[in-house]
Parts: structure tokens; C-alpha cells; sequence
């Protein structure tokens, strides 16, 4: 288990990582997760506590470049080309809790990949915090 110095120190680097690399940064094409991730199921869909640890990870890992409510309008975000997602558009809540989970898992441009960083349980978490940003 990460203590909150270890996570803050992490997402710290992260924030570093996406600041000097927006500057070398390309506009890219929209950002579609493999057909095969639709079909990865959430194992915590509705289950509260998992969102409640979601929205705890997300303001400690997420919300310096997505923003506290998800607008994509964080600290650290406003910095980058392109900007971080807004959880709160259509856009982003239609798609599958899959895509989702792949697209944290994989990473791209100034999104790193938490495949290494998170566990699964962690990034199924957030997951489900991401869908109460509506």
C-alpha cells in the first residue's frame, strides 16, 4: 500500500512529466479504446465504497490536470496541448466503463499510463468516480 507522501510524490512527477512535455506536444486525433476493451466489464459498477476510494484517488491523482469536478480545467492541465479530458461531456460518459479503464491503463501523449502505477481494483475505482462528474 502507498502512503499519501509515496502518492503525492508520484503524482508530482506525473504533473512534471505532462508540463514539459505540452510544449513538444502534438494536437492529436480523437482518442477511440480498441473494440475489445467495450467488452471489459466494471466489477465494482454501483458498488459505493469503490466509488467513494475512486474520488479519493482521483483528488490525488487526477484532478491537478483533469480539475477537481472533472472539467479538464486543472492546475497542471492547463499547461497541455491537448487539454486533459472533460469528464462532465457526453463525450467521455458514453463511452464504455472499459474504454475508460483501458484508456487510464494505457495512457497517451500527456496522459501517462497507470497500468504500473494503479492496481485494477484502483482503476476500476476510478472509474466509477469518473461516472458521478455527469
Amino acid at each position: 500500500m502507498k502512503t499519501k507522501h509515496q502518492i503525492l510524490i508520484i503524482a508530482s512527477l506525473v504533473a512534471l512529466f505532462t508540463i514539459s512535455v505540452a510544449f513538444i506536444s502534438k494536437p492529436q486525433d480523437k482518442w477511440v479504446a480498441p473494440a475489445s476493451a467495450d467488452k471489459l466489464e466494471n466489477p465494482f459498477k454501483g458498488d459505493e465504497a469503490a466509488t467513494a476510494k475512486g474520488k479519493k484517488l482521483y483528488r490525488q491523482m487526477c484532478a491537478i490536470c483533469h480539475g477537481v469536478k472533472g472539467k479538464g480545467d486543472g492546475m497542471a492541465g492547463s499547461a497541455l496541448n491537448p487539454k486533459p479530458a472533460n469528464f462532465t461531456k457526453e463525450e467521455i460518459q458514453s463511452e464504455s466503463d472499459g474504454a475508460l479503464f483501458w484508456k487510464m491503463s494505457e495512457g497517451r501523449g500527456n496522459m501517462v499510463s497507470y497500468k504500473e502505477t494503479l492496481s485494477e481494483t484502483q482503476r476500476w475505482q476510478l472509474v466509477n468516480y469518473i461516472r458521478t462528474l455527469k
